[in-house]
């Protein structure tokens, strides 16, 4: 159902897939989804804010999925399942933000709920008339009499997601001033001061307790990411804090409809749905000279714990970001890593990647995400380097490489690869 502002409506306390979704095009800001969980109004701590940095509430009741490209719409999803939302938890607020521009400059946004197993809609609601506006309040579930009703909300912030979070208790991660320099004052000469005429003994004192050791402080929420670009190619992991813990390569793609052959009676082109099947993988070459790939050819998934430290999750037919092709890259052991290169080919259902949209994020575990677009195929290309990590000994640096490559008659798109980065590896036939 379309709802108008500040209407609600009951939604079942089941597991829901909330979409915000906008049109795109040249110009267009990107945008985020986000959520958080309310007592009193206000988040209890950092941890109740959920969105890309901070994927997933520690009850399991949110979790930010991610976004898809479909037919020129973007969608960000979020996961909320109203059944394991705390009890404590009276309002589950549902935001957007924008990255690059306000919401005056993005097109057709909207937030949906559908249930989850469904797929049926439960509440739409149809934003119009942003302005100057960096973030949205669009929606949020609450409890009333024992059950949830969801609400249209509406309401804009000019300040983006800082000022959102921070309205509602986050504490949000800020770059450091140094204070300016206190004024000097000329010195004080002090007049002396006498001495006593009877000095009295001194009191030992027993020593006061000593008091509990004070509680860490929680960690500001951090609300950068990062978009890297032709003119910005490259980021160092180091400076982002992002050197430590699981970091997951996500890999999501559209699967368009492709026109091919021509209807013998209407004469019209007919739309063929392609079982596209795209392939990430990753060559390392390690500290001690060691080198191989992980890929789902051959059953090469990896391993997180032990050489290689890279896992490859499973193989993928969709490009959701939801599961889609994901690598998992154990930073704990960065040591042993001296290069790291992350490629994508295609397996079967498409001759190259034109027509393609997909797009690479890099989500380390302490760390703001990476994320980029593929440039447009020109070429018959069916491997394309993603991302080059390279450890310089003092920093980590991912390299955005979006380039196609196009394999010579009767070479593989693996070994096109690695000769164009020079890995010198021995490859033999393999399949899945």
């Amino acid at each position: 159902m379309s709802m108008s502002k500040g209407s609600n409506t009951p939604v079942p306390t089941t597991a829901l897939r909330v979409e915000l979704g906008w049109s795109t095009g040249p110009g267009v800001p990107d945008a985020d989804a986000s959520a958080l969980l309310l007592v009193g109004g206000k988040v209890r701590s950092d941890g109740d804010f959920v969105f890309y940095n901070q994927p997933a509430h520690t009850s399991g009741a949110v979790r930010h999925e991610g976004k898809q490209n479909v037919g020129g719409r973007v969608i960000d999803t979020l996961l909320v399942d109203l059944a394991r939302v705390e009890p404590a938890v009276e309002t589950v607020v549902l935001a957007a933000s924008s990255d690059g521009g306000s919401f005056g400059q993005v097109p057709g946004l909207y937030i949906e709920v559908k249930d989850a197993a469904q797929g049926t809609v439960a509440a739409r609601f149809d934003s119009a008339g942003a302005t100057v506006e960096t973030a949205f309040v669009l929606g949020e579930f609450y409890r009333r009499q024992g059950s949830w009703k969801f609400r249209a909300v509406g309401q804009g912030y000019s300040s983006g997601l800082e000022g959102l979070a921070t309205d509602f208790g986050i504490t949000v991660d800020e770059p450091q001033q140094a204070a300016p320099p206190a004024p000097v004052a000329p010195p004080v000469t002090a007049p002396p001061v006498p001495a006593p005429a009877v000095t009295a003994p001194p009191v030992t004192m027993p020593p006061p307790p000593a008091a509990p050791p004070a509680p860490p402080a929680a960690q500001p929420v951090r609300l950068t990411k990062v978009t890297l670009t032709k003119a910005a190619p490259s980021v160092s992991l180091t400076k982002q804090g992002g050197t430590s813990g699981a970091m997951r390569v996500n890999l999501n793609w559209e699967v368009r409809k492709q026109f091919s052959g021509w209807a013998s009676k209407l004469g019209r082109p007919v739309a063929m749905h392609n079982d596209l099947d795209l392939d990430l993988c990753a060559l390392y070459e390690l500290t001690d000279g060691s080198k191989g790939v992980v890929q789902a050819l051959g059953n090469a998934f990896g391993s997180l714990h032990q050489p290689p430290f890279i896992h490859l999750d499973g193989d993928d037919r969709t490009g959701a970001v939801t599961s889609g092709e994901n690598l998992t890259v154990n930073l704990d052991h960065k040591q042993y890593f001296r290069r790291i290169l992350v490629f994508v080919t295609i397996y079967e259902g498409a001759r190259s990647f034109a027509d393609l949209h997909a797009t690479v994020t890099l989500q380390p575990q302490y760390g703001a995400p990476i994320d980029f677009s593929l440039d447009e195929c020109t070429v018959p290309s069916t491997v394309c380097a993603l991302a080059l990590i390279t450890n310089t000994g003092s920093d980590l640096v991912v390299q955005r490489e979006a380039r196609y490559l196009v394999p010579e008659r009767g070479v593989s798109p693996q070994r096109t690869v690695d000769y164009a980065y020079g890995w010198g590896m021995n490859w033999t036939p393999g399949r899945k």
